[in-house]
Formats: structure tokens, sequence, C-alpha cells
């Protein structure tokens, strides 16, 4: 039988990436990256003197396209695969992503009329200048006793599309009412690879509200909400949600001629990278949470049963893969705090020294801090330098170090952040535990794990677990791609179902993280102050973040 393969491209928060992998075995055979051009727009929008206010993350949607144009054709190149051997074609990106459109699915920061207005453009996941807007939806649905509410942790993030839809009103009514419909990033490259709008059950549920045999909050809600909005729902988004695994489309003759590939190729129903990358790390059973670290960490779980969970994404029935309940959470910061720190915060012999052993700076202080024991510095820190997404859900809440003093170096503070990481996950873990959700075991993959063994470590002292590492360098990719191959199904050279693309296409290294019991032991009382801190400034009585924050938004006069 003749050799098949699939495209898994992944789009992130600084760049998309495509991988080619093989239906039979998962082998990568090439990776292709791009940075998109535009980046993430969070001061100037591109060709205008129109600045952004505080808090604020935009992207292009025509880099989305660059990265179809450039990365495929590349990874085909690079391995040397003939395009009429590509069976299929699955997605995953970063969310809440989402754009507002017209009826053609054109966005509208495409046309000329709206490209000065930054509500025109596409609101990055991490944008979180919607918070005032959470806020009001959240007041709201408790005041109501909105049932859905607790199912997504008993509070919406800014991050989320009601929020940012909510901000698009009231801050432009008039690119409100331009927008035909607001969509996903992930369904609106659907839109352009197959002509087909699918919105998958994924991002409308932990992002949009959206429950299985319920739908989206109710119109009355709506209404409440903000008389315009009444109709939200009917006018700007889809009842129409796909399930995860079905074949989408088949890829339109254009946007084969601009990937290079085969008209007809199947093209999987759009997934969210964490979420899609569960079943590449191995993961088809409850009680096994994956850790994707990146820039942010996302924490995901299975379980066999509805739990409520507060402070928590989302609780959705078939969220990860059918028949189990899918739970998300996360941390809105992690390695791009690291990487603030070392821009930051380092001393210029760390770099110089950095140079002289050919290493990165990273691994130069996480060698020093390594060497120092759990508490030995007296210094704790707060993993909130990007807001709090879990428990708290609250992205006005800001980083802070305790215990400085003197004699306090740049490895103290960087093993104090690595451990405030840790520490956020542990509590996620404990909170899930607590209610329910059961987490015996710890599964990690992205940037970090790949990098940084000494984090690695850490996450394992502290969460006295194990931890398994994914083998692919792109377990993102992987899965979409895996997701690829249950579009094309076996008859075209794919499989069937998840499962089945996991038994040949997943896998993990032989590296596996162990935690040290007499470390744990330490990292006990350690937490316990990091939780007190945690709770101080989190839930209350000290508000003084939010303080600082609102006297920052003045002086800048946002």
């Amino acid at each position: 039988m003749a050799k098949t393969y699939v495209l898994g491209i992944d789009f992130g928060t600084e760049s998309g990436r495509t991988v080619l992998v093989d239906t039979a075995t998962g082998r990568e055979l090439a990776t292709a990256i791009l940075e998109y051009p535009d980046g993430v727009i969070d001061k100037v929008l591109p060709g205008t003197r129109t600045r952004l206010p505080h808090d604020w993350a935009l992207q292009n949607p025509a880099d989305y396209l660059e990265v179809l144009r450039v990365t495929v054709p590349k990874a085909l190149r690079a391995a040397r695969v003939r395009k009429q051997d590509v069976v299929g074609i699955g997605i995953d990106f970063t969310a809440c992503t989402c754009l507002p459109v017209d009826r053609e699915g054109t966005p509208l920061c495409m046309k000329p009329k709206w490209r000065k207005n930054p509500h025109a453009w596409v609101k990055l996941w991490k944008h979180h200048g919607a918070q005032k807007q959470a806020d009001r939806i959240n007041d709201l649905a408790r005041k109501r006793k909105e049932p859905w509410l607790s199912q997504f942790g008993g509070a919406l993030s800014s991050e989320w599309m009601l929020a940012k839809c909510l901000q698009v009103l009231e801050g432009a009514p008039d690119v409100y009412k331009a927008a035909d419909r607001f969509m996903e990033a992930a369904d609106w490259v659907i839109l352009q690879l197959t002509g087909v709008e699918a919105r998958n059950a994924c991002t409308a549920g932990y992002k949009a509200q959206y429950v299985k045999g319920q739908g989206y909050p109710s119109r009355a809600f709506f209404k409440t909400l903000d008389p315009r909005m009444e109709r939200f729902v009917d006018e700007k988004l889809s009842t129409d949600i796909w399930s995860l695994g079905k074949r989408a489309g088949e890829l339109t003759p254009d946007m084969a001629r601009r990937m290079k590939l085969e008209p007809g190729t199947a093209v999987a129903v759009a997934n969210v990278d964490a979420h899609v990358s569960v079943p590449a790390a191995t993961i088809t059973t409850p009680g096994k949470m994956l850790m994707i670290m990146g820039t942010l960490i996302c924490h995901m779980v299975m379980g066999r049963d509805k739990k409520v969970v507060p402070g928590m994404c989302g609780t959705l029935e078939d969220g990860i893969l059918p028949k189990y309940w899918g739970f998300e959470a996360g941390q809105s910061g992690a390695g791009d705090i690291l990487a603030w720190f070392v821009n930051n915060c380092v001393p210029a012999a760390y770099e110089q020294e950095a140079r002289r052993r050919k290493k990165s700076v990273h691994e130069v202080l996480s060698a020093e801090a390594a060497r120092k024991e759990p508490g030995e510095s007296g210094v704790l820190a707060l993993d909130w330098f990007n807001g709090n997404r879990s428990i708290l859900v609250d992205a006005n809440l800001t980083g802070m170090f305790v215990g400085m003093n003197l004699q306090t170096g740049p490895a103290d503070l960087y093993r104090a952040l690595v451990e405030s990481l840790a520490f956020g996950t542990y509590k996620i873990i404990n909170t899930f535990e607590e209610h329910g959700v059961p987490v015996k075991e710890l599964y990690a993959c992205g940037g970090l794990p790949e990098r940084n063994p000494f984090l690695m470590q850490v996450f394992s002292d502290v969460t006295g677990r194990t931890i398994k590492i994914s083998a692919s360098a792109q377990t993102c990719a992987l899965g979409a791609a895996m997701f690829g191959a249950v579009a094309a199904g076996r008859k075209r050279g794919g499989h069937n179902t998840v499962q089945q693309a996991v038994k040949h296409m997943a896998r993990l290294k032989r590296k596996v993280y162990r935690p040290d019991r007499a470390r744990h032991r330490v990292y006990g009382d350690l937490y316990a102050e990091y939780e007190r801190v945690h709770d101080w400034f989190g839930r209350g009585p000290d508000t003084v973040m939010k303080h600082l924050k609102r006297i920052k938004q003045q002086a800048m006069g946002a």
C-alpha cells in the first residue's frame, strides 16, 4: 500500500507552523515555521497611526493565510513528498482568538473603511481589554443564577468570546453592526480552506459558552446585558456546531493552488491547540493531565462524569475526546514571564557568561538556580504577570515578589518565578481533586519541556507527581495532523477514529521526571505560603494590585 501523509498546521501566538506526518507511523518528516509578519499587534495598527490602549492584543488575519501559502509547500519540498500523497489536513489555534467578518467571510479589518478601527481586527487570546465587560457578564449571570455559569468555573474570562464581542458593541457599535458574524480564527481559516463555515464544538463550548443539548446563553440574558444584543446568537454567531474529528470539507481548487496541494484533500473540523494535543501526548483515558507549556500553560484532563470545579475555563461533554467530560484550566503566563525577566532584569554579566559558554541566558540562570535548595533564597513569587486565568479568573491581577533582601540575586528571582509557575499548577491540580476530578499522572508538551529540564524537575518536585513528556517537539501540530488523518478516513489512507490515530501516530519520550520526596516536603511549606499570598491578594482583603493598575491607567490617559 502506498505511503500516505497528513498535514498539521498549528497557529500559535507568535507564529504558525506546519508539520508533515506519516499516517502509518507518526514520523514527522518536515516542519516549516513562519513568524507572523505583523506578529502580536499591541501598540500601533499596521499601516496606520492608530495607537492601541493598554492590555490590547490584536492580529492580522492575512498572516494566517501567509502561513498556509508559505509553510505547506516548504514542508512538502523539505520532505520530498508528492502532493498526491497528502490525504488530510488538520489545524489548531490559540483561543479565544476571534474576528468580525462580513457576509462573504471577509474580515472587516481587510476592508479600507474599517482598517483604522482596532475593533475590526482579530482579538488575540491574550487581549485583556475586555475585563470590564467580563465583570459585567459575570455579575449579571450570578444575579440571574444562570445555570451555565458553574459549568465554566463560576466566572467567564475577559479572554473569551462574549466579553470581546460586548467590548466591540460598546466601543465601536458601527463595527458591531457591520459584522455579519463573529468567528473564531480557527473556523475562519477552515472557511478559507473549504468554503464551509464549520463552527467547531471546542471553541463554541469552552470559549463562547455553548452547552451540548442546551445551546448558548438565552436571548433574555443577552437582552438584559444590552438590549442591542438580544438577537446576538441568531445574528452574529451560528448554532450549527460541528463535532471534533469530523470532516469539515475538502480543499478548494483556489486554496489547493496557493498551498501546492491537490483539490479535494480532506480537511478536519478545527480545534484548539491545547485540546488537540491531548491525544497527541498518548492520552485517551481520564485521570491524566496534560500541561501544554509555552507562552502560557494550559491544563487538560478528562473525567467520566460532569463535575463543577470553580475557577476552571470550562467543563464540556465530548470537549476533548468523545464519551468523556473535558476539563480545561490554565495559567495566563509562563514562558513569557521568564522571557520578561531575562530581557529586563538580568545583569550584562549573565549575557557575557552565556556567550562564553555558548548557552542561553535561561540555561545559565537555570544551572545557578538548580544549585540552590527549595526555600534557600527566602523569596516567593506570584505568577500573575499576565493576570490569573485559573483559579481566580481575573486579568487585573499582577505579579509580585516577596522576601527579597540585599543578598537576593538574579538566580534567586528566576527560581522563585519557576516555582511560582509550579505552585500555580499545583493549585489547579488540588482544586480539580477537591471537586472530584482525579489527577493521577502528569504529561507535558511544548517549548518549556523541550528547553528547560530544571523547570520540569521543579514541577515534578512541587506537585509530587511523575511527569511524562510528549515525544514530538510540535505536539499541537501533530495532534492537528492526527485529526486530519481521521478526516481522511482509513479508505483514503488515514484512520477511522482518534484512538486508532493515537495507536499509530502518538508517542512519548524515554525521559521521565520523578519527584524528589524530600524537596516535595519542603515545597509543601512554601506552597502553604503561596496559598496565603494567593488568597490575600487574589480574593481580598488587599486590592492593591487593582488600585495600582487603575492609577496606571489614569496616568496613561486610558
